[in-house]
């Protein structure tokens, strides 16, 4: 990706949008990460190599989930959303709309 995260001329940026920019590409990463991780050990024969994707692929959700965090405690209305889904039973679409409407 490169430094084509931004769509606007980065030195007109701030500080704090060009970290957001950067924390924003790194969730995109690391969650592409899991996903090649997942089509591999799905296609691979070997169990050693299999186990080995799989302890990568444990590393790469860590860092997906230290991103998201980051991201979450600089937005507070994403906190405020996400409260309301993630983490929780029943049906999601519910609670989705459900947490949208606390937050308006």
């Amino acid at each position: 990706m490169g430094f084509d995260q931004y769509h606007e001329p980065p030195e007109e940026l701030s500080q704090e949008v060009r970290t957001f920019a950067r924390m924003i590409t790194s969730l995109i990463e690391e969650a592409e990460a899991i996903s090649w991780y997942e089509q591999r050990m799905s296609v691979e024969q070997n169990d050693q190599a299999r186990a080995i994707m799989k302890n990568a692929q444990q590393e790469e959700f860590k860092h997906f989930g230290m991103n998201l965090e980051f991201l979450l405690r600089i937005k507070d209305d994403w906190r405020a959303e996400l409260k309301e889904i993630l983490f929780t039973t029943g049906d999601i679409v519910e609670a989705g709309e459900a947490g949208e409407k606390k937050v308006d």
